[in-house]
């Protein structure tokens, strides 16, 4: 499996075939409209818009999994993402990244990244007790929380993945060695 074969849905329900990704620098991130990390669209928006022209593409997969921050249907999160973070990025259908019912995106996301960049003693410590609160989050590799984020070369390769507390500005480095 690589990520070039797999298809996911978008918001309305069509598939998208991520091999139409290919050549593109791309960034997946789990979200959720009503988190401590929701902010964070801000930091994904300003990527979006100076890095989108030289080939970054961001999907934001909403996800209801941790402390169900995620509540609404597709159209009302793409609204709230639209109208309060002015996101342009593409949004696709919620699901779940853990569990029986994960996405396989998702599955291989984490079979190519198992562990978390953490930045700092303050977001370890808050990571532990993240994870001790995530009850989606049974086994090594699982996703702990909201705004997990997945740094993808053109060439399909996960490069990268991100702790939900490592703010979307902090990959500006990452993105500049991949773009």
């Amino acid at each position: 499996m690589d990520l070039y074969s797999l298809i996911v849905k978008d918001r309305h329900g069509s598939e998208f075939l991520l091999d139409s990704l290919r050549g593109k620098v791309v960034i997946v991130v789990n979200t959720a409209t009503g988190c401590g990390f929701t902010p964070q669209y801000e930091g994904l928006e300003k990527l979006y818009e100076k890095y989108h022209d030289q080939g970054l593409e961001i999907l934001d997969f909403p996800c209801n999994q941790f402390g169900h921050q995620a509540p609404g249907d597709d159209n009302e999160i793409h609204e709230f993402c639209t109208g309060k973070y002015k996101t342009q990025f593409d949004q696709f259908k919620k699901i779940d990244v853990n569990g029986e019912n994960e996405d396989p995106i998702f599955t291989f996301l984490k079979q190519e990244q198992k562990q978390d960049i953490i930045k700092g003693m303050k977001n370890k410590l808050s990571m532990k007790a993240i994870e001790k609160i995530s009850t989606s989050c049974q086994k090594e590799g699982d996703i702990k929380w909201n705004f997990t984020k997945f740094l993808i070369d053109r060439n399909g390769n996960v490069i990268k993945r991100y702790s939900p507390t490592f703010l979307p500005e902090d990959m500006e480095d990452d993105i500049k060695g991949v773009i």
